[in-house]
């Protein structure tokens, strides 16, 4: 290994560990600091384990030590040793942080819709910081990202926001029986999923356009000037009047569509734009994805 790749490999190993401590402070914020006071039923292999120790009575420490250690090893053969390793990481640092730091803020004892929001937002902004390094908290995180490598066209909070309300209504039906425990609980559940997966692809997400005119190359040349980005021309063909059209494609950020919808219409009023939402946009230009 020559000394460059030490160098990134060390400053790749440094940035996962700034983006494991900021996540797991959200983590940490979110379940010490706002759900515990609320009690709200709990997600995970936490509240798989509550609910072990409340069939049999087994303690809920080694239940958790139990679940984790044979997913965790069963699911390293899918998602690789790096990925375990790293998540073991990221576990030791979030456990930390809940013991040590979150107690040293004050605990919420406001209103228990409040206390609901801030669990999912917090927790969600955690894992996903956490997630968009290529890490986990394990648990059910491990289930979570080996049925997506599985199915990578469902998303990560989807998954998890079924597997949590499984567990929530499992949790609830047997330990709690409290229907308001459970819709708290689901709400929770929904939050984390929706900001995690707004973390996840949100944040590389942006637009992208298709521009049928007849002067595409002086198109691509105004939207260059005004953006900086390329563009990939396109042929089609007008099903009325069958003449050749050209048309020009473009992926950019959101707020760079309004520039390059204004160098259209100066370049070209008469074309038509036709301009969609993306998802996520890779490559160069863009966001690189983590392995």
């Amino acid at each position: 290994m020559n000394t460059e790749s030490k160098k990134n490999k060390v400053l790749n190993f440094i940035v996962n560990t700034l983006f494991d401590i900021i996540g797991g402070s959200f983590v940490a914020m979110g379940v010490y600091n706002f759900a515990s006071a609320g009690n709200f039923p709990l997600t995970g292999f936490t509240g798989i384990a509550m609910i072990i120790n409340r069939l049999t009575g087994l303690p809920m420490g080694l239940m958790l030590v139990a679940l984790n250690i044979p997913v965790g090893l069963i699911c390293s053969r899918i998602l690789g040793r790096k990925y375990f390793f790293r998540s073991i990481k990221s576990m030791f640092i979030v456990s930390i942080l809940i013991d040590y730091v979150a107690p040293l803020f004050p605990i919420f004892h406001g209103e228990k819709m409040l206390a609901a929001i801030c669990t999912g937002v917090l927790s969600g902004i955690g894992y996903g910081l956490i997630y968009s390094r290529g890490s986990s908290t394990g648990g059910t995180d491990f289930i979570t990202l080996s049925i997506r490598s599985k199915r990578p066209y469902l998303s990560i909070g989807n998954i998890a926001f079924i597997i949590d309300a499984i567990i929530v209504a499992i949790g609830t039906l047997i330990v709690s029986k409290e229907i308001t425990g459970m819709i708290y609980g689901m709400i929770i559940a929904f939050i984390v999923s929706t900001v995690v997966d707004k973390i996840l692809y949100g944040l590389s997400a942006g637009k992208m356009t298709l521009i049928v005119t007849d002067k595409a190359h002086e198109v691509a040349e105004a939207i260059d000037e005004a953006t900086h980005r390329g563009a990939t021309f396109l042929k089609g063909q007008g099903s009325y009047t069958e003449e050749n059209k050209d048309i020009v494609m473009c992926a950019c950020s959101t707020k760079q569509m309004y520039l390059i919808q204004e160098a259209v219409k100066e370049v070209d009023p008469k074309a038509f734009m036709i301009i969609m939402e993306s998802s996520e946009v890779m490559g160069q230009g863009f966001a690189k994805k983590v392995i």
